[in-house]
């Protein structure tokens, strides 16, 4: 391209770009970008200027060439597929006619802070340093697809995506899927209005969502299946309208919910199965609405309050470590019949097992108590009938001091009643003085003899009573003996 081909606004360009001094066409430092369409020619560059420069552009011995513009308006097509590009591209501010096309490309850097374009096709770019994209309008796609930048990406605060509007052929709005990310993505306050697909990712650092919108009404509102992430999750405050899929990461510090939003009534509101996490923080959510599935992840630590948990959740195979907030076990359990697949027991065992790292026994008692009484609602009618005797008499086994009362109750009983109405002697003379307690024990204690049932023969209604005592001595001895059978095992 010949200079005397330039406007006086792609002259300061050219002039500009051997020493890498920028170019600032902007009227005042509060301009938005988004009103570019209607700047004049004194700022508006032709797309196929910027790239004649960062190909073939001038250079001076000892001084490091870039292009760095401001707030210019840019039309036609910038286009830098397959490019190898040596210099820094810095394009804040700017309006762009067209989106960008730098598929496959090489390039140092690619700053478009503040801008507004239609789009970005960057689909296996490869980027040396950084790319910065931070308080964007994007109306269209942007595909970042098998992108590797060394570096960071950075989206706080951009706006991707036009609410209502269709992606093009359905495509997720805003997409890094298998992309290779050497440090961080960090997307403070983004807002997406379509499916950001994320899915095979890895990035080195961590990624940042904290204060993040992601609007997908009835569909995928993230999708990040396969995610591989260096650190931590954050995504704090974060609203995902839509389903987020999270199935098989791999996130060894902390995926960060806390005080998030997830709304897909339903559906799946959030899906984290087969991952492998460190810590899990739901802490201080709103109660989330549509299903949750985490089967078969792996956590640490979990930090959800029960009434997080929605209506409907999917935990087979679930493994936890720890469970916060500590909270008693009665609190906990509520969520464990929300199962869809119905009585779980493995969910129970697990509950327990959490209660136990903790130190809290009691509170593992009380969960493996409710499992069999949960156990029981599946059992034939008569096996129903002989698990709900353990249970009012034992607790099978987790309550032994519930057999002692029992025991108590029909001890005092029995000695009242034959107390006041002595049964008469079987043989005068030769009986042992009769002692009402030693006589009831007599009856009730289906193995130990005292001597006193043999030698004395009740009538009447005491018989009666005597008969009720030997069947209550029975079932309290064969259901405490089930009961310690199970302990036992238990250990």
């Amino acid at each position: 391209m010949e200079i005397n081909d330039l406007t006086p606004a792609e002259r300061r360009l050219w002039e500009a770009f051997p020493r890498g001094e920028r170019v600032d066409f902007r009227a005042g430092p509060d301009e938005d970008a988004a009103d570019g369409d209607g700047w004049g020619p004194e700022r508006t560059v032709r797309a196929e200027v910027i790239t004649a420069l960062l190909i073939n552009g001038p250079s001076t011995p000892g001084l490091v060439a870039g292009l760095n513009v401001r707030g210019a308006r840019i039309t036609g097509k910038l286009d830098l597929k397959y490019a190898l590009v040596e210099h820094a591209i810095r394009l804040r501010g700017c309006w762009f006619e067209r989106k960008p096309l730098v598929y496959g490309a090489q390039l140092r850097a690619l700053v478009l802070s503040d801008s507004a374009l239609p789009g970005l096709t960057a689909t296996s770019v490869s980027i040396d340093v950084v790319l910065r994209m931070p308080c964007c309008t994007i109306t269209g796609p942007v595909r970042l697809s098998g992108a590797r930048i060394a570096g960071g990406l950075f989206l706080q605060r951009a706006v991707i995506g036009v609410p209502g509007a269709d992606a093009e052929c359905g495509e997720p709005i805003l997409q890094f899927n298998h992309a290779d990310i050497g440090t961080d993505v960090i997307a403070m306050d983004l807002v997406v209005h379509g499916e950001t697909r994320i899915n095979g990712a890895t990035v080195g650092g961590q990624i940042n969502l904290d204060g993040a919108r992601l609007i997908a009404p009835g569909a995928t509102a993230l999708h990040a299946e396969t995610l591989t992430v260096g650190t931590d999750l954050r995504a704090m405050r974060m609203e995902a309208r839509g389903r987020v899929n999270l199935t098989g990461s791999r996130i060894p510090g902390q995926l960060n919910f806390a005080y998030a939003r997830f709304v897909n009534p339903g559906g799946v509101a959030l899906r984290a199965s087969s991952c492998l996490v460190g810590e899990v923080w739901l802490r201080s959510c709103e109660t989330i609405q549509g299903s949750v599935n985490l089967r078969r992840s792996q956590f640490d630590r979990l930090h959800m309050p029960p009434e997080t948990w929605p209506d409907e959740i999917r935990i087979d195979g679930l493994t936890y470590r720890t469970l916060a907030p500590h909270l008693p076990a009665e609190e906990r359990l509520p969520a464990l019949e929300r199962e869809e697949t119905g009585y779980l027991p493995y969910a129970y065992e697990q509950l327990a097992a959490a209660y136990r790292t903790a130190g809290d026994e009691a509170a593992a008692r009380t969960v493996q108590l409710a499992k069999l009484r949960r156990h029981r609602q599946t059992l034939p009618r008569h096996a129903r009938a002989w698990g709900l005797l353990q249970d009012v008499t034992v607790g099978y086994g987790f309550r032994p001091l519930r057999a002692a009362g029992w025991l108590l109750a029909v001890l005092v009983t029995g000695v009242i009643a034959y107390w006041t109405g002595p049964p008469r002697p079987l043989k005068a003379g030769e009986a042992p003085d009769f002692n009402p307690v030693f006589y009831t024990l007599d009856l009730m204690l289906p193995i130990v003899g005292f001597g006193q049932e043999s030698a004395y023969a009740p009538s009447g209604w005491h018989q009666w009573l005597s008969y009720l005592l030997i069947v209550t001595g029975w079932i309290l001895a064969t259901t405490t003996a089930a009961g310690v059978s199970r302990s036992l095992q238990r250990q």
